[in-house]
């Protein structure tokens, strides 16, 4: 049983990680179409590229809960991406619900980060290396700081302009 296990999580973690490079066609579509490409977006997919061959190579147990957390968040992200793409009306708060989403995925990955940390400090058996530790915290930091200036300039700045405005008219 053990084998199977192992084995079907080596393929969720290489399925994963070649994920990432259609991914990175966002960015390129992003271009094409003469939107805006905001700096969270294209370092992002950047630095989860590389990062996710490099730990892949590694195999590392915390790869386990980001792989996880990732699928899901990226599910509904890319379902609604496709629901808009083909002119499917949906409400607004579904936008800050996924970005909500991203949020926690950044803060459970700093709470992984550190908890492997920590359990490495105290001897126990963690296979991961403080490296890729610290490198994954300062990622999933940077990310959430992205994201959380992402959320606010993106839906709580706007209603607040917007809520002033009406008190003006």
């Amino acid at each position: 049983m053990y084998v199977f296990i192992a084995i079907l999580t080596k393929v969720q973690a290489w399925l994963f990680m070649a994920s990432k490079v259609p991914e990175t066609f966002d960015t390129l579509f992003i271009v094409l179409r003469r939107q805006q490409l905001i700096f969270l977006h294209w370092y992002h997919h950047a630095t989860v590229l590389i990062y996710c061959f490099y730990s892949y190579a590694l195999f590392v147990s915390t790869g386990r809960w980001f792989v996880s957390m990732n699928y899901c968040v990226h599910t509904i992200m890319y379902g609604y991406f496709a629901l808009r793409a083909a002119r499917i009306r949906l409400p607004r708060c579904l936008q800050q619900f996924i970005t909500i989403l991203q949020l926690i995925q950044m803060i459970i990955g700093c709470i992984v980060n550190l908890a492997a940390f920590n359990y490495k400090q105290h001897g126990y058996l963690c296979a991961t290396s403080n490296i890729n530790i610290k490198l994954s915290l300062a990622l999933y930091a940077s990310y959430l700081i992205l994201f959380a200036h992402f959320f606010y300039t993106s839906y709580l700045q706007k209603d607040s302009m917007k809520k002033s405005n009406n008190k003006m008219d």
